[in-house]
């Protein structure tokens, strides 16, 4: 099997905790009612839901996903404030 390197590319991401973190999660549906702890997102594979915690990351094409803490940790790191306009 090939070895893939991922391809370096500065993406915006915030960490949901609760509704009005992040304009792309919405309370997540129940037929009674909401979860009022947990978050919903519609994604380009479909609707998942969010805990607090999750990273919301917006990809290159603008879709959102979200990506849990420790492979959030274990895959991007802090890029300069002027990085991204350079791209």
């Amino acid at each position: 099997m090939a070895h893939f390197r991922k391809i370096p590319v500065v993406i915006e991401a915030s960490q949901w905790w609760h509704h009005g973190d992040h304009p792309a999660v919405r309370p997540a549906p129940l037929p009674d009612g909401t979860i009022p702890e947990r978050g919903w997102i519609e994604t380009l594979e479909g609707p998942h839901t969010v805990p607090p915690g999750d990273w919301i990351i917006t990809g290159v094409a603008g879709e959102h996903y979200p990506c849990k803490p420790h492979i959030f940790s274990q895959t991007y790191e802090p890029a300069d404030e002027g990085t991204a306009a350079k791209e």
